[in-house]
């Protein structure tokens, strides 16, 4: 039997995980896998990428093993942009005028970060915090001592103020919203996480938007200006505002995009072409995007099922709950941590000595557990997760103590 040719437009850690799927799960040997990355290198852990500013190697982040860049169903093409597909004629085009034909194309194009087009965005100094080469080229540019400014102040740009602070350099962090990592924990545990971070000497400001980015008389970076007036010192300045999808392919193709972007897809992350499918940031899920790697991987593995003839369950969206250790601060959010429930009922405690807090949401009845926050201490994490959708088995207290 002649195996059919499935291409992959990406190699990032959905890219990646796909193509490891589909290769493990292909006993029979069905399919011959291209895959064109835009990167100089395999898949790696992006989520890690703070650790190469603490002395890891590019290498020490990969994901693809030996044996699968060695598997001869795999033809994996590095520095390859993909810039156009004819799904009439079923063909991928590639940069550099090659043309590779398909019987599925799975698009796994990730995502671009968002930098806000204020006057001086682009200015030397100024970096996202994205890729291997990214972050190489905010470690040549630090300077130990001196001032530094974060835009973004969700999970993403406190990475990078940690990762500036390991540099020796003095962090400020600059968020739209109310309060830090507004998306997975309430005004409270913001509030917690700020006031952690400003004894550490990591500056914060809520609240703020962006006006400009000014340079000094050497043309480079050294300044900061926020609507309002205030003006912030920065030798350099990292843009860490979120993501876009990478879906600039969608209207040379005839697809359509999700309301805020994406390549829209079913729940299988088959879009209107079936012979197209979408995974990761670049797919919008019934018109949702997930920025996690958690869920891209379940798109995958969904994917990998469908080309194999053995479909898993269809992707079910995304658990949201994130516990983290950022700086050295312990975060947590799960569930309906904004208490969004009708009738939700919350039980907050807070410890401003020990900088501690803690939220549970319970439905209207008052046991049942929604979700919750804790910031500070999220030893209780684990217990009250596991809780979401049942009843309180003891008192509040004695779960978030630790007694129960």
């Amino acid at each position: 039997m002649n195996a059919r040719t499935l291409v992959v437009a990406g190699h990032g850690m959905v890219g990646g995980r796909l193509v490891e799927e589909v290769l493990r799960r292909d006993r029979e040997e069905r399919w011959r896998v291209v895959v064109l990355g835009e990167e100089p290198r395999p898949a790696y852990d992006r989520v890690a990428l703070s650790s190469l500013l603490d002395g890891a190697a590019p290498g020490d982040l990969a994901l693809t093993g030996r044996e699968v860049l060695a598997d001869r169903r795999l033809l994996l093409r590095l520095s390859t942009t993909v810039t156009g597909v004819d799904r009439a004629a079923r063909t991928v085009t590639c940069h550099d005028g090659t043309e590779i034909g398909y019987d599925a194309l799975v698009l796994a194009t990730g995502s671009r970060p968002f930098v806000p087009p204020v006057p001086g965005h682009d200015l030397p100094g100024c970096f996202v915090y994205r890729t291997v080469e990214d972050i190489a080229a905010l470690r040549a540019a630090a300077v130990p001592g001196r001032d530094a400014v974060v835009v973004g102040g969700g999970l993403l740009g406190l990475e990078a103020a940690g990762g500036l602070r390991s540099l020796g350099m003095r962090p400020q962090v600059v968020e739209m919203a109310p309060w830090l990592m507004a998306q997975q924990i309430d005004e409270g545990g913001g509030r917690v996480l700020a006031g952690a971070l400003g004894r550490l000497g990591v500056r914060v400001h809520c609240a703020a938007a962006l006006r400009a980015v000014g340079a000094g008389t050497d043309g480079r970076v050294d300044r900061v200006e926020l609507a309002g007036g205030t003006v912030l010192a920065a030798g350099v300045v990292v843009f860490a505002a979120g993501v876009r999808p990478r879906d600039e392919l969608a209207g040379p193709m005839g697809l359509e995009r999700g309301e805020r972007g994406g390549f829209l897809v079913d729940a299988w992350c088959r879009t209107a072409d079936e012979r197209v499918w979408a995974v990761g940031e670049c797919a919008a899920v019934e018109g949702r995007c997930h920025g996690l790697a958690a869920p891209g991987f379940r798109m995958a593995e969904t994917v990998a099922g469908q080309l194999l003839g053995a479909a898993d369950a269809p992707f079910a969206g995304a658990d949201a709950s994130a516990k983290l250790k950022l700086l050295g601060v312990e975060v947590a959010g799960f569930g309906d941590a904004h208490a969004r429930t009708p009738g939700a009922v919350e039980y907050v405690r807070e410890d401003r000595r020990t900088g501690t807090y803690a939220k549970v949401v319970f439905a209207a009845d008052g046991r049942t557990v929604r979700g919750g926050v804790l910031a500070g201490d999220t030893g209780a994490y684990a217990g009250l997760r596991s809780l979401v959708g049942r009843e309180l088995p003891s008192s509040v207290e004695d779960l978030l103590t630790g007694r129960s």
